[in-house]
């Protein structure tokens, strides 16, 4: 992968580009996330309606694959929908899913891949 590439994922985004948290049409939970390691991160601190909310209409793949512009890791969040995870599984099951990718990114910057 392209270090441009792997940079232009793991940029912080400005507010209006964000992930903005809802536990239904509405409803915002108050949390957002402006990069890949916000999203990350909220995933663990989110209420748990607002993960399966936004996991089953297809939110969380499509601003990773249209705003991150990480095609790779939609795919796979989009693996996940035919799970049928519900609960602490999916909550632990993205969090996998997501922070593998964003560990494998960060390793694309290091000085060992320049």
């Amino acid at each position: 992968m392209k270090r441009e590439t792997t940079s232009r994922i793991l940029r912080t985004l400005p507010r209006e580009k964000a992930f903005y948290f809802f536990t239904s049409i509405g409803n915002y939970t108050g949390e957002n996330a402006s990069s890949l390691k916000e999203f990350m991160d909220k995933i663990n601190q989110v209420n748990m309606k607002s993960l399966e909310f936004h996991f089953y209409r297809g939110d969380f793949e499509k601003w990773i694959a249209e705003v991150l512009e990480d095609e790779e890791l939609a795919e796979d969040v989009q693996k996940l929908q035919k799970l049928s995870l519900t609960g602490d599984e999916l909550r632990l099951r993205l969090y996998t899913t997501v922070s593998k990718r964003y560990s494998y990114l960060i390793s694309q910057l290091s000085p060992r891949h320049i």
